[in-house]
């Protein structure tokens, strides 16, 4: 008998895209439903009672936790996160695996290869991990709107809605407007996690791009896609894992 699966992820196009990478990964698995948000991932539950949960953690209104709590014990969780420390508590509490965003099709087919060797047995009670998960995410923070940057010897406020892109340079972050360049010491690992998610994308390892400055997505002769920003010449790669967002472009 196949094992039965439901997707809970409030982005669409990621998703989608872990829809996509089972898929390839697991072949006989069947995805029995897909839920945008907690409520309706309960909903779900009840009707097809699936062997597995894949989980976003952060979801508005009811969490990935909330919904873990409610179907504790009767299904296998898989926690997709953003957030590495939250992942790592879930798995060395003794949840059946994680998946950290942007999704790597090699971590997903190891975590296949867990849950197929787990099927066998009953799920796991989550108590402790959704202890830790709910102890370890913080209240929202307000998300940053300027940056102190240099530019030669003149040091400028940019604010974020100034910005098209931020890049990685050496030991600094390029900071690029439509008129200018700067430098910042922020890492763009920190950025990350000050900027708002739905205005600033990250396309690549090294880069990230305000959404609503992007002019159009093309592909060169060897098959990368390629982002240009409004009011900018220069073409930006995308890396493959982060290539889910542009799927419907």
């Amino acid at each position: 008998m196949k094992a039965r699966a439901i997707l809970v992820e409030d982005e669409t196009q990621l998703r989608h895209h872990l829809e996509e990478l089972l898929e390839a990964a697991w072949p006989d698995l069947q995805i029995v439903a897909s839920a945008a948000d907690g409520a309706q991932a309960l909903v779900e539950v009840e009707r097809h009672r699936p062997d597995i949960l894949f989980l976003d953690v952060e979801m508005p209104e009811m969490s990935g936790i909330e919904v873990a709590r409610r179907a504790n014990g009767r299904a296998h969780v898989v926690f997709v996160t953003a957030y590495s420390q939250y992942a790592v508590a879930a798995f060395e509490a003794g949840a059946v695996d994680y998946l950290l965003k942007p999704i790597d099709a090699q971590r997903l087919a190891t975590a296949c290869a867990r849950l197929q060797a787990r099927l066998g047995s009953a799920p796991p009670a989550l108590d402790q991990v959704l202890a830790q998960l709910a102890a370890r995410i913080a209240p929202p923070r307000s998300h940053l709107r300027w940056v102190t940057a240099s530019s030669g010897s003149t040091v400028r406020l940019i604010t974020v809605d100034e910005i098209l892109y931020f890049q990685s340079d050496t030991k600094y972050t390029r900071v690029v407007t439509a008129a200018a360049e700067a430098l910042i010491q922020t890492p763009l690992k920190e950025l990350l996690e000050q900027l708002d998610p739905e205005e600033f994308w990250q396309i690549h390892r090294g880069t990230i791009v305000r959404a609503t400055a992007i002019d159009s997505v093309a592909r060169d002769g060897l098959g990368h896609a390629l982002v240009r920003l409004k009011g900018r010449d220069e073409a930006l790669k995308v890396s493959q894992p982060y290539m889910y967002r542009f799927r419907q472009m």
